[in-house]
């Protein structure tokens, strides 16, 4: 198997490991990849060695990637929920074929989803968590602030959602691509006249919800800054990631205690006020069979924003153009489909 192993900071690998595929156990499933998704704010850190990453290890050598696509090739003997030939999406780091416990992070992709849609469906998970976590309402005014990945993700589900939604970026570029995910309207972050665009956007009602996704101190005053009284503002982002201590105070009660909002992190489990007995109804794996749902016929189409397809031995290619923080690049794949037969 191929695998991409990280040795230090800008230390990118391809290696060759071997994987023994010829016992499995019996909750065990055996997985060759298609293709992988770079997620650039998340794997660019892991790239540049920093330490506070969800997900990430501490020390080196350490994987990369969290967003896979591939094809079920063996099962073990206690697996009913996969089978042969199943298309299966996970959170398997970038490399050519893996062995892994169910349940996991594993979900069935339907037929009518295209591969390059579907490696997407935990990353936009993740990002529904912003809405579920929030308790989100049908026609509520969301703006998403930060127009990556996960902010443009948060861009796509929310007329899924029912929501009516504000891109908010500090890149034109980024404000079209917005708008090509569904965005009703797109503004930039510097606009002296943000507030009053935004009042005009939501006919006075105001923000109802910030989605905030970019990790500078100045994003997050700009979502403290536009959210309505007794507003929520989600958190999707590592603050200050990388950064010097701001020079605001982040609680200032101007922003938080005078305005009643509240500040929620899109991490964890969702509460729900109407449990089922037998499962958890929101569970991870249950909400990105919805999202692959939506995908279903191009109602969902991730793919829309993919910049760059690679062979997986240019890998080392993308993650140092990330480092370059180049707009233009968004969506890039992996290829990993001509890799030499495994060895058992």
């Amino acid at each position: 198997m191929k695998i991409a192993i990280l040795h230090g900071p800008g230390d990118l690998r391809v290696e060759e490991h071997h994987l023994d595929t010829s016992n499995l156990g019996p909750r065990e499933i055996w997985v060759q990849t298609e293709i992988t998704a770079f997620k650039i704010g998340t794997d660019r850190g892991n790239y540049e060695g920093e330490k506070s990453l969800p997900g990430a290890p501490n020390e080196f050598p350490r994987g990369v990637g969290d967003s896979n696509v591939g094809i079920v090739r063996g099962v073990g003997s206690e697996v009913t929920k996969f089978k042969v030939g199943d298309r299966v999406t996970s959170r398997a780091s970038h490399q050519s074929e893996y062995i892994a416990e169910i349940p996991g992070t594993f979900v069935k992709i339907p037929d009518d989803v295209h591969s390059e849609d579907a490696v997407y469906a935990h990353l936009y998970t993740l990002s529904s968590l912003c809405y579920t976590k929030a308790n989100f309402r049908v026609g509520e005014n969301v703006a998403v602030v930060g127009v990556g990945l996960l902010g443009l993700a948060a861009v796509a589900l929310g007329p899924h959602f029912g929501a009516k939604i504000a891109a908010v970026a500090n890149s034109p570029l980024r404000l079209e691509m917005a708008e090509l995910m569904g965005a009703h309207a797109g503004f930039l972050s510097d606009d002296p006249d943000l507030k009053g665009k935004l009042d005009d956007f939501t006919k006075n009602a105001g923000v109802d919800l910030v989605i905030l996704t970019a990790n500078p101190w100045p994003a997050y005053k700009t979502a403290v800054e536009i959210v309505r009284r007794s507003g929520r503002v989600s958190i999707i982002s590592l603050l200050g990631r990388g950064e010097a201590d701001p020079d605001f105070n982040p609680l200032y009660s101007g922003y938080f205690y005078d305005k009643g909002i509240s500040l929620i992190a899109a991490n964890g489990t969702v509460g729900y006020e109407h449990p089922s007995e037998f499962e958890d109804r929101f569970s991870w794996n249950r909400m990105c069979e919805y999202i692959l749902s939506l995908m279903v016929d191009g109602g969902l189409e991730p793919k829309r924003l993919i910049t760059h397809r690679l062979h997986y031995t240019e890998m080392a290619k993308a993650y140092e153009m990330a480092t370059q923080r180049e707009k233009a690049m968004l969506g890039v794949i992996f290829d990993w489909r001509n890799t030499s037969s495994h060895t058992t």
